[in-house]
């Protein structure tokens, strides 16, 4: 276990831990189709558990990172706990669960992209109970993730709140019955809301009282129009992932801010979301502004994906910086 120093300001990460089975195919295999591959790598994962390790690189010394989430009664689990501890993480708030630790099972095509099948396990197990009393307070960022239970996340989120502490979720992946009524109740205690284009479209159709409502973003200003929309009915700041196109933030009180994404050779986008929020919520916990934040974890998340991985992949805060400082320059 990591100790954790009260005089820093702290990123609090609930969520998924996962070990990743990771293979490279030429082509997505379709229904009813096999595709082969020559081999494959283990790796660390989960959402949450990303998350955490893209926080602790990204804030070193300058943040402290705690865990909460659950993994099972074996061997992966024992792996899993290590390898956070390596991170600096603090790992006293994760449940040893009779379900198996969490799998997610990862192909990737010729192009970097991605096709992930989870089976949860434990992920099903944590609750607000396993959170740290030292986590409470008005210096914790919480970032939450969509792999756990609905109910357990809002737990935390008012928690943290009432401590006065600020709260990021990541509407990934989106369940698919997610409805308005769901959706309202995760963010009642939520200051950020982070999706890409296809959770954004997919939480306005929410709002639409229909997961059929037809919504086709193509143009940054569409973007912009839909988050503000769903910014104003949810009363979140909404931060909208592009892809090599950048972030568009809509803040709860404020104009639309753009920020470009660092030019890189795509090897592997798979832990590039994850990135991008454990490195905003470790800005948000260092005190910076909303467009510096951002423009960190763009970077961030451009640079995690040169490599194959997701924690694998995740940059270090002196990377960060000489790419932040390198782009400054250019």
């Amino acid at each position: 276990m990591v100790e954790m120093r009260g005089d820093k300001p702290s990123v609090l990460v609930f969520g998924s831990l996962n070990v990743d089975w990771v293979c490279r195919v030429e082509r997505i295999a379709p229904p009813g189709e096999t595709v082969l591959s020559p081999t494959y790598a283990q790796l660390f994962g989960g959402k949450g558990a990303n998350q955490a390790v893209a926080a602790a690189r990204a804030g070193e010394d300058m943040v402290a990172v705690a865990m909460v989430g659950a993994v099972g009664e074996d061997d992966l689990g024992e792996a899993v706990i290590a390898n956070l501890a390596e991170n600096g993480i603090d790992t006293a708030g994760i449940l040893r669960s009779v379900e198996p630790t969490g799998a997610a099972f990862i192909s990737i095509d010729k192009h970097g992209e991605n096709a992930i099948t989870v089976a949860s396990g434990a992920n099903r197990a944590p609750s607000a109970a396993s959170v740290p009393a030292f986590a409470l307070n008005a210096r914790t960022v919480l970032a939450l993730q969509m792999e756990v239970p609905e109910a357990a996340s809002r737990d935390v989120a008012r928690l943290v709140r009432q401590a006065g502490g600020r709260t990021v979720l990541n509407l990934a992946p989106v369940p698919p019955d997610l409805d308005d009524k769901r959706l309202r109740a995760l963010c009642e205690s939520i200051d950020w809301l982070i999706v890409n284009e296809s959770e954004l479209a997919a939480a306005a159709r929410c709002l639409d009282g229909s997961i059929d409502a037809p919504h086709d973003i193509q143009t940054p200003e569409e973007t912009a129009a839909l988050a503000r929309r769903l910014s104003s009915a949810l009363s979140v700041g909404i931060v909208a992932t592009l892809g090599p196109r950048g972030v568009v933030a809509i803040p709860l009180a404020g104009e639309v801010v753009d920020v470009p994404a660092l030019r890189v050779q795509a090897e592997d986008t798979t832990g590039a979301g994850d990135t991008f929020c454990g490195v905003f919520s470790t800005a948000l916990a260092e005190g910076l502004e909303v467009k510096d934040a951002l423009s960190r974890a763009a970077t961030a998340a451009s640079l995690a994906c040169r490599k194959v991985g997701a924690q694998s992949a995740m940059p270090k805060r002196a990377e960060i910086d000489a790419a932040l400082a390198g782009a400054a320059d250019g």
